[in-house]
């Protein structure tokens, strides 16, 4: 061990910039090889700890909550290292190309699944050599992406028990979120082929409607910003279930001072489920919601609360829809129902609450014009937008609306 970890002292201490890419690529290979090899080891390791009852050592009762705890490995990471141990003995092909590095902890870990003992059971019932799906699910591994090999692994359970019940999609539905220091979530889920079906033609729904002029986000950003919005997009629906008498909504805790403040005033307002923001998102945040005036006393409990007001009253949000008919962000076309009603002036500062001083944005470019982007409604009815250096965007088309009338 002492050996392993010199040598990659000594890697670690190789100078990366002179070499250009195919001299950085070929250093590449072998360390991906050895990585698998790590993992393969791990793996074997983990296997015989939790056989001896090792991580009683510690306190605990699993290898996997010792992964967890001491190998700071998450819930499904720790969960794959372990199931990948337990099956190396029964597939012993995959443990050799393992071992010599021509498979990934992922593949693995993937492959495993076929030495669950359910599996075990039902393929000796049925008479499958299992040295033979051992050889091929191996060879597949080493020959071919990652993708080929989740689906080989499906194929050969799904023929396993072609005959069975059908199963109940729900029971294998999982959605695990982490919460970090800064509020910020990341997470992994898990569906069947139909639930997944349905989310991606939800989300890709929100995707291609979004898609304005110059958008130069990412796949996944934009795949993460459509699910952002089909969760706002629920949440002003107000069709999701009541709770204790209430519309679930988002809430926000924050002093009159912050909130006043034109400061960015970091840390300074509170989310409905812990997370902490500056006062800035508060105040756009603030553009289309309810403002709750509650006074505290010294010990920080509340003394005094008064009547919830709606910043944007139902008939003035009307009134914007039919003359905006959209994002006004020069390029964008996000529809009514994606759309803040912001305050052209904010409204702390003395901006009015009426349609002269309102403007409809989507939630990423309401962001951008409280980063400094500025948006103006010509006397012609054209929306015109200006980023934070003073020049003008634009593109795609100036919307100029429908008429400020129009039939109920």
């Amino acid at each position: 061990m002492d050996e392993l970890l010199a040598g990659l002292d000594a890697l670690a201490a190789e100078d990366l910039t002179p070499p250009f890419g195919p001299a950085l690529l070929e250093r590449l290979r072998p360390l991906l090889a050895a990585q698998n090899r790590l993992a393969a080891e791990i793996a074997r390791t983990v296997r015989e700890a939790e056989v001896s009852g090792a991580a009683e050592v510690d306190g605990l009762t699993t290898m996997s909550s010792w992964l967890r705890g001491h190998g700071h490995l998450s819930e499904t990471e720790a969960a794959r290292v372990v199931r990948t141990g337990r099956a190396l003995p029964h597939l012993p092909a995959l443990a050799a190309a393992f071992a010599a590095g021509a498979v990934t902890g992922e593949q693995a870990g993937v492959i495993a699944r076929v030495a669950e003992p359910e599996h075990l059971t039902a393929a000796a019932e049925q008479g499958v050599d299992l040295e033979v799906v051992d050889r091929l699910l191996t060879g597949v591994a080493c020959e071919r992406p990652h993708a080929d090999v989740a689906k080989a692994v499906h194929h050969y359970l799904d023929q396993l028990d072609e005959d069975g019940p059908e199963p109940d999609p729900t029971e294998d539905r999982r959605l695990a979120m982490t919460k970090h220091a800064d509020g910020s979530i990341t997470g992994r889920f898990d569906l069947d082929a139909v639930g997944g079906e349905r989310l991606q033609t939800a989300l890709e729904s929100v995707v291609q409607a979004g898609r304005g002029a110059g958008d130069e986000r990412t796949r996944a950003q934009q795949q993460a910003d459509a699910l952002v919005q089909l969760a706002d997009n629920a949440l002003a629906s107000g069709s999701l279930p009541i709770l204790r008498g209430h519309k679930p909504q988002l809430l926000v805790k924050v002093a009159l001072d912050d909130l006043a403040d034109p400061a960015v005033g970091r840390g300074t307002a509170q989310l409905g489920f812990g997370a902490t923001i500056s006062a800035a998102r508060a105040r756009w945040l603030a553009c289309d919601g309810q403002i709750t005036r509650i006074v505290l006393g010294p010990d920080g409990l509340p003394l005094e609360h008064g009547r919830t007001l709606r910043l944007f009253p139902p008939h003035v949000r009307r009134a914007a829809e039919v003359r905006d008919s959209g994002c006004v962000f020069a390029g964008c076309a996000a529809p009514t129902w994606w759309c803040d009603v912001h305050h052209l002036l904010a409204w702390i500062d003395g901006g009015a609450t009426d349609l002269a001083n309102a403007a409809l944005l989507c939630e990423r470019h309401h962001t951008k014009v409280h980063h400094g982007f500025r948006v103006e409604r010509q006397p012609d009815g054209r929306w015109r937008t200006w980023r934070p250096d003073g020049t003008e965007i634009h593109t795609g088309p100036h919307r100029t609306g429908p008429p400020l009338v129009t039939a109920a």
